[in-house]
């Protein structure tokens, strides 16, 4: 049993790996001062491509200095030194990867994200209805495998000695949160917070977020409804109609699906902790912006959010503060992104666009 002072690890195999390297050159965790070094350029690099990611998705720029502002956002990466960190770095590189159309890369890289922390699974769904839209029923499909066979060989030195434990344990979804570490709903009652009547709530307002999104908004590339989309699932459109899709899955709609989806998963959280600001902080200002905000409405919001994760211990006003900005920024770039791809059922002029590689 891998094990700290906290209990039994409870993450999967490459935050092991990071983590036993990390433990390594740090001369068995006492050089902490290296371990900072190694996370600031971590945490430089990781901001480098998230602009990047904005850049390619034509965000202003008068939403970069959003990215570089946050407190807690630089005490989750410069002094706890959180596995969150890495996994949101490989979230961002798939992002970058799929706006790039390299498929194959983001694919290994989502994985790797999901290896680090299982908090990436909540955007799943996006990648998957993007990878349908983007490409062929077979390749996406393949590309789908390589999500699954990467988390296997990852899992290979645990998997043969013990694949119950590690996945019980990487992958626990019935865990019992405390209520004392809770960000979020520290003005919900702690009996009310405990009870599996509130988890259930939690879970059926993320799938009923998930479905409105998938029925009115992630599909507007393909143009179809429901079931139309599923009916092309067992019958593919013609390669002509499928690459009239394709270019449809533009840069924007790629990190907005994305990082919406990652949005709804942490609104319905059963308990957020301070760590899980580094999926927030880089994509507040994005989907604030495609809420379609007055600029100044966005710092509002943005000033709101990070007040509320930086009140330590959390109380009932600084989580209320935080859910209210999840809920704004969910809902609002539902709103915002309505009347986006208002051309989806006309055909593209295919001699006006050139076919962008693909690997």
């Amino acid at each position: 049993m891998i094990k700290g002072g906290t209990g039994p690890l409870v993450y999967p195999a490459v935050h092991v790996a990071i983590y036993s390297l990390l433990y390594k050159i740090t001369e068995e965790g006492k050089n902490i001062l290296l371990a900072q070094a190694a996370f600031t350029w971590l945490y430089l690099a990781i901001l480098m491509l998230v602009m990047g990611c904005y850049r390619k998705a034509k965000a202003p720029p008068y939403l970069f200095p959003l990215l570089v502002l946050s407190k807690r956002l630089h005490s989750i990466f410069l002094l706890r030194l959180f596995n969150d960190c890495f996994a949101v770095g490989f979230l961002f590189i798939a992002i970058y990867a799929y706006q790039h159309r390299i498929f194959t890369v983001g694919s290994v890289a989502y994985s790797l994200g999901v290896g680090t922390k299982m908090s990436l699974l909540l955007a799943g769904p996006a990648i998957g209805i993007i990878l349908l839209q983007a490409l062929p029923l077979r390749r996406a499909l393949s590309a789908a495998f390589l999500i699954s066979q990467v988390q296997f060989v990852i899992a290979m030195p645990f998997l043969p000695v013990n694949a119950r434990g590690y996945l019980s344990r990487a992958f626990e979804f019935s865990r019992q949160f405390l209520y004392k570490w809770t960000v979020n709903w520290r003005f919900v009652d702690e009996d009310i917070f405990l009870s599996r009547e509130f988890a259930m709530v939690l879970i059926t307002a993320n799938l009923c977020l998930l479905s409105l999104f998938f029925a009115t908004r992630w599909l507007k590339p393909s143009g179809q409804s429901v079931q139309g989309f599923v009916s092309a699932l067992w019958n593919p459109p013609s390669p002509l109609a499928q690459q009239q899709t394709s270019l449809h899955v533009t840069p924007s709609f790629v990190m907005t699906t994305i990082l919406s989806a990652m949005g709804i998963g942490l609104l319905c959280a059963r308990s957020l902790h301070y760590q899980f600001y580094a999926y927030i902080a880089w994509a507040t200002p994005f989907l604030l912006w495609k809420a379609r905000l007055h600029p100044v409405a966005i710092y509002a919001v943005w000033v709101a959010q990070e007040w509320a994760w930086n009140v330590y211990p959390s109380t009932k006003a600084s989580s209320m503060v935080v859910v209210g900005c999840l809920f704004i920024q969910v809902m609002g770039v539902w709103w915002g992104t309505g009347n986006e791809f208002p051309n989806e059922h006309r055909p593209i002029d295919m001699r006006s666009h050139s076919q962008e590689h693909a690997d």
